[in-house]
């Protein structure tokens, strides 16, 4: 099957990695939130993790805040989302390609009072803070970046070490315009895709990769209902033989067969059942005519309450609400039962089993023949959606062997891990996933007939991906290429027209009038390449202009080749003879005492001029053809100009977080010092010890002091303030924590110190009877350092007792250690030598033998050539047979 052929995963349970560090990392970016996971060689780490977020929490916000001058992400920009919703982006992902009419619908669904604009795409942009200038707008592939960028950031701080490689997990019905716009947004992040993976991919990938599919066949679906939309993916598990090292091996492989959705359902839409409940019961409370609906900081408070409302019902019958201060000083307080939660959302349960039913009803399959149905997405745990699904699958129990929040991130780490060159995986499991929409190609120009051959089905849905294609037509004018989906099909969601792209092929004409006086053996034609990338986009790669032509040209006659390739062969064949008998004479004289060679020349050159011949060859010319996208709107694609001024507008709000966090670091480090300072000061009693009274007025005075500017003029001072501040202060401090750890901490070391030279005189009374062998010289030069480092110790003991505790220590418990260690690696080196290897002898010829070989010898210096040559190579084979004989125990010794 030609699908076996596909691209191959390889996975293993034990990593093999390059010597050098190499990291990969994938993100599961959602409406709401997003999961991070790493794959990394870090020794002590698991290769496959997620990576947590500064909360400590596996999955982050998918927010970006802009507050007081200041950008905020993820759970910074969460914290603000109840008191000012106009500031904190959500839902990005969704705004993606999208027109500005179909994002605005998104954006009043959710009750999102962002302020925007139409951007010069006719796509949306936000603008933040009510600012007019261009530093203060940002397009949808901005704000994502700044996610992606902070995703990238939390797998960095994981991993310890740089990384920029990613493949990012998508909803299968993104589009063309969604998913161009996705990789922009991480190009402007500075991360490199290695490919965009469907999220039910992902989930296959995880369910897979620990099962043998060599005995049996599966058709899983995998249903996923996430925050904003629902689908079901049906994928067909197997195995095929392949060849490893020359032996057959069993390869594990799935496919995807078939995907159906709904992009508006899924969790939020269940939330907004229990907003528009609530909010119905707030207005009935207040009265007057108040609609809680139209004051974003409200409705922002209810939402917040309504997401714990919903996720409390998942576990119990009925659940509570409550919300201080939801609009104009006014309390709301309320419960809803599951019950009722269920009768609100009574369509919902019915919409979310249309996926699995279309997936089943285009597949042919029965119920009977789907090995398991696997639950994933956050929605999926709400009871009345199980039971609905339990009972139209006629099934007791549901599958869920995958972690429902994080089996797609894992999934999409494994592909990382295959697409990347730094990191080998062992197990293979063969990938092969399908265009989730149909494209057309379509031809426009002058004089270009409108016909089937102009407009065909270019991609059919479910062609397998990565795939190339390629159409060609006669024509010889320039003319244009469209590409859209699929007519007859659903379009992406909020996409308002099926075209995709739209491109002027130029060229054409002009080598159509360079050519056309030509003896043109067919029309010319224009032959157009595509291709279909791992990330599931369209793109035409190139187009030629191919003109073949007929002409003459001259050949060899084949007969008078031959006759020619005979004369010549004679001629060598009597040169030859010639040589071995006249040795070096170059030319051979015939009776008439005429040269030879000077009569092949004439006969060659005759032989040349009646040799060819003109036939009728065809010859292929292929030019290259310009191609310039003509598309306009939020499709086109963002010019390099454009990507790189957005650029250095991203670098600069990265500068102000890294300044503002650095700033924020400081002040912490500033203030916590100046608390445990002084706690220590008055708590330790040994303090007094390594102190005068007058040090320690002067070093609480200074701390006085940093901390009345600390909270007064140091409120809005930079991180250079801050350090120049702690330094001051530790400058004081320093020498006196100093003495004060070293009261415990010096004789201590002096106590390690003594001890391991009282265990060195026990080493060397060992070594005397268990390793004779080491050098003497050696030995007393390490009983030599251990007196040194005992009268040392002595001396410094000594010393320290005439000083003041308020002084400048004589000696301190990091210098001994060092001592002692120097001390030990001594040790450890002489240690180390092992016993040396007996002496082999070699074998003792008797005196016959060497006064036989010495007379040889004496012999070879007065023979002739040979008889030396034979007698040189006797000794060798005498000396190789030696050399075999007493070697052989020393190779044997180092094996």
């Amino acid at each position: 099957m030609a699908w076996k052929v596909a691209l191959t995963v390889l996975f293993s349970i034990a990593l093999l990695f390059s010597p050098t560090q190499a990291a990969v990392f994938s993100v599961d970016l959602g409406s709401e939130s997003l999961k991070v996971a790493v794959v990394n060689l870090k020794p002590g780490q698991s290769p496959i993790s997620i990576a947590i977020n500064e909360m400590s929490k596996r999955k982050s916000p998918a927010l970006v805040s802009f507050h007081d001058g200041h950008r905020l992400l993820g759970e910074e920009a969460a914290g603000l989302a109840a008191r000012y919703p106009q500031k904190v982006y959500s839902q990005t992902r969704d705004l993606l390609g999208k027109p500005y009419a179909s994002a605005q619908k998104i954006l009043n669904s959710m009750y999102l009072p962002f302020e925007t604009k139409e951007n010069f795409r006719g796509g949306m942009s936000l603008v933040a803070d009510g600012g007019n200038e261009n530093d203060s707008v940002y397009s949808p592939e901005e704000l994502v970046a700044m996610v992606l960028g902070y995703a990238a950031n939390l797998a960095e701080f994981h991993a310890k070490i740089p990384i920029k490689d990613a493949v990012i997990a998508v909803p299968p019905y993104m589009g063309q315009a969604e998913r161009r716009g996705l990789l922009a947004a991480a190009q402007l992040a500075g991360i490199n895709v290695l490919s965009l993976i469907n999220e039910h991919s992902g989930a296959a990938l995880q369910y897979g990769i620990d099962k043998d599919f060599s005995n049996e066949t599966r058709h899983v679906i995998f249903y996923d209902m996430g925050a904003s939309s629902t689908y079901a993916a049906l994928v067909y598990f197997s195995a095929y033989k392949g060849k490893e090292y020359g032996k057959s091996v069993s390869v594990n492989q799935f496919q995807v067969k078939d995907v159906r959705w709904n992009p508006e359902l899924g969790g939020q839409h269940m939330e907004l059942r229990l907003v528009e409940y609530f909010a119905d019961q707030f207005n009935a409370q207040v009265g007057g005519g108040v609609d809680v609906r139209k004051f974003p900081k409200a409705m922002a408070k209810l939402k917040k309450q309504v997401k714990r409302t919903k996720e409390i019902l998942s576990a119990n019958t009925a659940a509570p609400i409550s919300v201080e201060s939801l609009h104009n000083d006014v309390d709301f307080r309320s419960t809803i039962t599951r019950e009722k939660f269920e009768e609100l959302c009574e369509d919902i349960w019915e919409k979310s089993l249309s996926p699995v039913k279309e997936v089943l009803e285009h597949s042919g399959l029965s119920l009977e023949e789907i090995y398991a149905v696997e639950l994933i997405g956050g929605a999926t745990r709400v009871p009345k959606l199980q039971a609905k699904l339990q009972e139209f699958l006629g099934r007791k129990e549901l599958d869920r062997h995958l972690d429902a929040d994080e089996a797609i991130v894992l999934g999409a780490a494994l592909h990382a891990a295959n697409l990347s060159d730094g990191i080998k995986l062992n197990r293979k499991l063969g990938m092969v996933d399908g265009s989730l929409y149909g494209f057309l190609v379509e031809l426009n120009g002058p004089e270009l007939l409108k016909d089937e051959s102009s407009r065909q089905l270019l991609v059919p849905r479910m062609k397998k991906v990565p795939s190339k294609m390629f159409r060609s037509v006669n024509h010889n004018k320039d003319f244009e290429v469209s590409l859209a989906y699929e007519s007859g099909h659903h379009l992406p969601p909020g996409a308002t027209s099926p075209e995709i792209a739209r491109y002027q092929i130029s060229g054409l004409t002009d080598a159509s009038e360079k050519y056309s006086s030509r003896n043109l053996s067919s029309p010319i034609k224009a032959s157009i390449h595509f291709s279909l990338s791992r990330s599931g986009i369209l793109s035409l790669d190139r187009a030629d202009a191919v003109i073949e032509i007929t002409e003459w040209v001259e050949v060899p006659k084949k007969n008078l080749t031959i006759e020619n390739s005979t004369i010549s062969s004679n001629g060598s064949a009597e040169s030859a003879a010639g040589n071995s008998s006249e040795g070096s004479n170059g030319s051979i004289k015939t009776d008439s005492g005429i040269s030879k060679t000077s009569n092949t020349s004439a006969e060659e050159q005759a032989a040349a001029e009646l040799a060819t011949e003109k036939k009728l060859k065809k010859r292929t010319f292929r030019v290259p053809l310009k191609i310039v996208e003509k598309i306009t709107g939020f499709g086109m694609s963002l010019s390099e100009d454009f990507l790189t001024d957005v650029k250095k507008k991203l670098q600069v709000l990265d500068q102000k977080d890294t300044d503002r966090k650095r700033t924020a670091e400081l002040k912490n480090n500033l203030e916590g010092y100046i608390y445990t300072t002084k706690e220590k000061i008055e708590t330790l009693e040994d303090f007094e010890k390594v102190s005068t009274s007058e040090e320690r007025q002067s070093f609480i005075e200074k701390l006085d002091q940093v901390q009345d500017w600390l909270y007064t003029d140091g409120e809005d001072a930079n991180a250079t303030e801050f350090q120049e501040r702690l330094d001051q202060l530790k400058a004081v401090g320093d020498p006196i924590f100093l003495r004060l750890k070293e009261l415990t901490a010096r004789p201590a070391a002096v106590e390690q110190g003594r001890k391991y030279i009282d265990e060195l005189k026990q080493i060397v009374e060992e070594w005397k009877v268990k390793k004779p062998w080491l050098p003497q010289e050696r030995v007393d030069e390490v009983i030599k350092s251990s007196e040194k480092l005992k009268n040392w110790l002595d001396e410094k003991e000594s010393e320290q007792k005439k000083t003041s505790g308020f002084s400048e220590s004589a000696f301190t418990s990091e210098e001994v250690y060092l001592k002692v260690l120097d001390l030990q690696n001594k040790v450890a080196s002489i240690s180390r030598i092992t016993k040396p290897k007996p002496k082999v002898q070699k074998p003792v010829k008797n005196e016959t033998e060497s006064n036989e070989q010495n007379t040889d010898a004496s012999n070879s210096t007065s023979t002739d050539s040979s008889s030396s040559s034979d007698s040189s190579a006797d000794n060798s084979e005498e000396t190789n047979e030696e050399e075999t004989v007493t070697e052989q125990p020393e190779v044997h010794d180092e094996l």
